[in-house]
């Protein structure tokens, strides 16, 4: 099987692990769990190396607890399903019906972990996993979960329908930082299928996850607003967010390395614009028309030169 398939007959998409990742992901998460017990079990024994041999061994027995049993639980609990292990490996652990887990799935898969993996080396697990059809474990069968790989091949992409022009830009102020991926991935895959569902199976997912959505948010569903309406404008914007965010991003970055403007050197014999000729002095224009002298005026009464008198020198 190579897809998940719920409840009510709705194809997520999801492909669950096989056990060559899922021992991977587990050994890599045990090396890192039992280096941190190890070094805190050695600062625990030089710390009470006074303390008689009840106290050591009550020591012993809660920091194995805290560490081997409830680190994984709490590292599953608070990353919704990725651990380091499967981090690196690409894989998650979804619920049955393709939601994020909580507390109590991650509190069942720990402790069952301990019986199945650490109490028979994983001998438990691996004939678990190979005998389920999706490659569970004891832990994932009590628990109702199931690991799903997240890097899969990329194929067609499928839109998901638009919402109705009157809830566009509706939920802009929403927060939505609240909401896990795995939340996303099972409303996208309801939205891109919702219209190959029954009308009563597709309105009871859409309500379902329409809670989950608000729950996450802390705001409702605004009254007389459908489930997949509400859900669809949601994506919306959570696509809108995610595009104004790269393109801003994009925008910062070509400021950052836009390239410094180049002088272009100007000629030293080159001709100045009109505007910017320096101030020179005039020259007369040769041929052109002395000025007029005024009538009844000689020429040797020009303007400017010594006063007749009449008088000769003698020669």
């Amino acid at each position: 099987m190579n897809e998940l398939v719920t409840g009510d007959a709705v194809v997520l998409g999801l492909q669950p692990a096989r056990l060559p990742s899922r021992a991977l992901a587990i050994a890599i998460d045990l090396a890192v769990v039992l280096t941190v017990f190890v070094l805190i079990s050695i600062g625990l024994a030089v710390a009470t190396v006074t303390l008689d041999e009840a106290a050591s061994a009550a020591i012993a027995v809660a920091t194995f607890l805290l560490v081997l049993v409830g680190g994984p639980i709490a590292v599953e609990t608070l990353s919704h399903g990725r651990s380091l292990g499967k981090l690196a490996c690409g894989l998650r652990v979804v619920r049955d019906d393709g939601g994020p887990i909580r507390f109590r799935h991650a509190l069942v898969r720990g402790s069952m972990g301990v019986v199945e993996i650490l109490g028979t080396f994983g001998v438990v697990g691996c004939i678990a996993s190979l005998v389920s059809a999706r490659g569970r474990r004891l832990g994932d069968v009590f628990a109702g979960t199931l690991v799903v790989r997240e890097r899969v091949p990329t194929g067609r992409a499928v839109a998901v329908p638009p919402p109705p022009p009157w809830l566009v830009g509706r939920f802009a102020q929403l927060d939505l930082s609240a909401v896990p991926d795995g939340l996303w991935l099972a409303i996208r895959q309801y939205l891109t299928r919702m219209h190959q569902l029954d009308a009563d199976v597709g309105g009871s997912i859409a309500q379902r996850l329409a809670d989950d959505l608000a729950g996450r948010t802390g705001v409702p569903v605004p009254q007389g607003v459908p489930a997949a309406a509400y859900l669809a404008a949601v994506v919306n914007e959570r696509q809108a967010r995610d595009v104004r965010r790269v393109m801003a991003a994009a925008r910062r970055g070509a400021q950052g390395t836009a390239p410094a403007p180049v002088p272009v050197p100007v000629p030293t014999n080159a001709v100045p614009a009109a505007g910017l000729l320096p101030a020179e002095v005039s020259r007369p224009v040769e041929g052109a028309a002395s000025p007029a002298v005024p009538s009844g005026t000689s020429p040797a009464e020009a303007p400017g030169g010594p006063p007749a008198t009449g008088f000769a020198p003698p020669a």
